[in-house]
Order: C-alpha cells, then structure tokens, then sequence
C-alpha cells in the first residue's frame, strides 16, 4: 500500500507551532507605525482595527487551521493581498506566516467580507434618499433626477479550466465582469460581480437584479453610457444631437457618469489584485467574483469611515464606449418621449 504524505499541503505554521496554540500572534499591530501600515495594507490603523472587530466573529470560526491564526493577522494577511495583488513570501514575511496560510487567510476574509455586503452596499429608494442623491448629483452639472450613475467593468482572471468561452470578453482576454452603481460621493449602491466577461453591458443590465428592481421606478433614474438602451429609469446619451439643448445634455451627463468611472479606477488603484494592467487573478470565475465583491464592500466601508475615496485615484484617461447598436423593436418609445421632455425643461 502506498502510505505517500502528500507534503505540498502541510501547513509551515502548523509544523512550527503545533495546533494547541489557540492564536498565532506574530504581528503586533502596537510595534508599527502608522507609515508602515499605510505602506504595506493601503489603510490607517484606525481603519485597520474597525475591521478586525468587524470581522473577527466570523474568521474566528473558520477551520481547525484557521483558529490558530489571529483575526488581526487574518485582516492584515487578505489586505496585503488585496492592495498588492500578490501573495509572496515578502508579505507573509511582514506578519510572520507562510504563503499556504495567506491563502487561507484571504479566503477566510473574503467569506466574511461577501456576507457583510448587504450591509455595506444598499440602494435606498425611499423618496428621502432619492431628494438627497438627486440634490447631490444635480450639484456637479446641473442633471436633475439622478439615482445613481451605472456602468459596467472587466476584472482579468486566469483562464477557466473548462474550454467555457463565456469568459471571453471582446478584448480577447478572460474576465469577470461586474456591474456597479455610485452615488455623487463615489459610494456604491449596487455591486453585482458574477458575469462571465463575455457578456456584454447591456445583457448584463438585463439579466441583473437592478434592472428587476428598478422596473416601477418613475421620475428618478441611473445614467449609463451608450452601451445601454434607453430607458424610464435609465437616461442615455443622444446620439448624434443636433441641437443646443442635446448637446447641454449630453455635456451635463458625461460630466455626472463620470464618477462611475472615477470610483472604479480608485478601486484598482487602491486594490492591485484587481488592476488588469498589473496582472490577472489566479482564480476560477467564481472565488475572482469574491474577491472583487469583497473589494468593493472594502471600498463602502472605508468611505463610510470617513475616508477619501479619491486619494490613490489614477489619472488615465477612460476608454469611448462603442454605442450600442440598438433594433427598432428594442426602442422604448416612452423612454425616448421623457427624454425629449427633460431636455426641453432643463437644458433648453
């Protein structure tokens, strides 16, 4: 009988320290400094330890394993990950563990993260957060009525190991797409991360819980770019406008979509793993849906903490979207009428 041990999985940690010892406490947070934990995690210790409190019930539950590593070591281990993309040993190095239990780390974490989204990205639409957000985004270019700004983006991923091609996106590279809406301060109000990359932005519109959930919604609306159709409650571009008004409107919501774009690009910045230009997450569709979702509940509650979104914005200019080429039947006649009636009222 062949009694091999298959080593490649034994746990360094476990073998140095054994499972008796409840906690592993290799990294003191009190023994560094704010610049140390700015340099290496992306956050301030404030931040830092908010979410280990947060977190701490449910890392603390996770596997045999896992218990024996501290939820502080936990956050800090999926937060170097996240904000380098990277789980090489200089970063287990920084807080003492190997490269298996980062790993394990940043699943534990995002778990944990992904189940607190619902508290962290909600879309209110009763009338009181509708006035507040309306008012909000009417003050950056004059729009009136707007929700929420909407668009849709691509986060690389390794090629699945099936020969599925859903993942394909129009790049010619894998990916999972994720379809977001902000509000005027760059908080995210919808976060859906689960669309194979093929998909195009308006097919995901339409098979999206948003678009079920927006379907009543009168006199309020998202903006979203030319991919999108037009309609009641999602306001588009005119294409080719041909008078003064058109084009005041078109100005107006380029200038509020916007933030849309602005919020996602601060995202990869301050979150590496999910910045394409860096490289591709080592994961199936699914785990890579996670970790992005986790992200974004990151980015929720770090503004919710008082934290300025727009510190680790990068600068490079956003891509033109290719219009989408729309079939006569497709046309909502209702949408287009109430858009003819926004322009000629506010932007005439």
């Amino acid at each position: 009988m062949n009694m091999a041990i298959p080593i490649a999985i034994l746990d360094c940690d476990l073998l140095l320290h054994g499972r008796g010892q409840k906690t592993l406490d290799r990294f003191d947070l009190d023994s560094v400094s704010d610049t140390f934990l700015l340099k290496h995690f992306s956050f301030p210790r404030d931040f830092i330890l908010y979410l280990v409190e947060l977190l701490r019930e449910d890392v603390s539950r996770r596997t045999q394993r896992s218990r024996a590593i501290s939820p502080d070591v936990q956050v800090l281990a999926a937060l170097g990950f996240y904000t380098s993309g990277s789980f090489q040993t200089s970063m287990g190095d920084t807080i003492g563990i190997s490269q298996a239990s980062m790993s394990r780390c940043v699943s534990n974490v995002t778990k944990a993260l992904v189940d607190k989204a619902p508290e962290f990205i909600v879309f209110n639409r009763d009338p009181s957060s509708r006035e507040l957000s309306s008012q909000d985004f009417k003050k950056m270019a004059g729009f009136p009525g707007v929700g929420g700004v909407l668009d849709c983006v691509q986060v690389a991923i390794k090629a699945p190991n099936s020969e599925d091609s859903t993942y394909v996106n129009k790049k010619g590279f894998h990916s999972v797409a994720c379809q977001l809406v902000c509000d005027a301060r760059g908080l995210l109000l919808s976060a859906e991360t689960n669309w194979p990359g093929g998909l195009n932005d308006a097919e995901v519109l339409e098979r999206s819980a948003l678009c079920k959930q927006m379907q009543d919604t009168e006199n309020w609306w998202l903006l979203g770019d030319c991919r999108y159709p037009l309609r009641k409650w999602l306001m588009t571009p005119v294409n080719s406008p041909e008078s003064t008004a058109e084009l005041e409107y078109n100005l107006a919501h380029n200038a509020t979509l916007e933030i849309v774009d602005r919020t996602f690009r601060a995202i990869q910045t301050r979150f590496r793993c999910l910045d394409s230009t860096k490289g591709y997450l080592q994961y199936s569709p699914a785990r890579s849906s996670s970790i992005l979702l986790a992200c974004c509940v990151l980015h929720n509650a770090s503004l919710q903490s008082g934290l300025d979104a727009w510190t680790l914005e990068r600068t490079d200019p956003p891509e033109l979207p290719e219009s989408l080429e729309q079939r006569p039947e497709d046309r909502d006649s209702q949408a287009e009428e109430l858009r003819k009636k926004l322009i000629l009222k506010h932007f005439s």
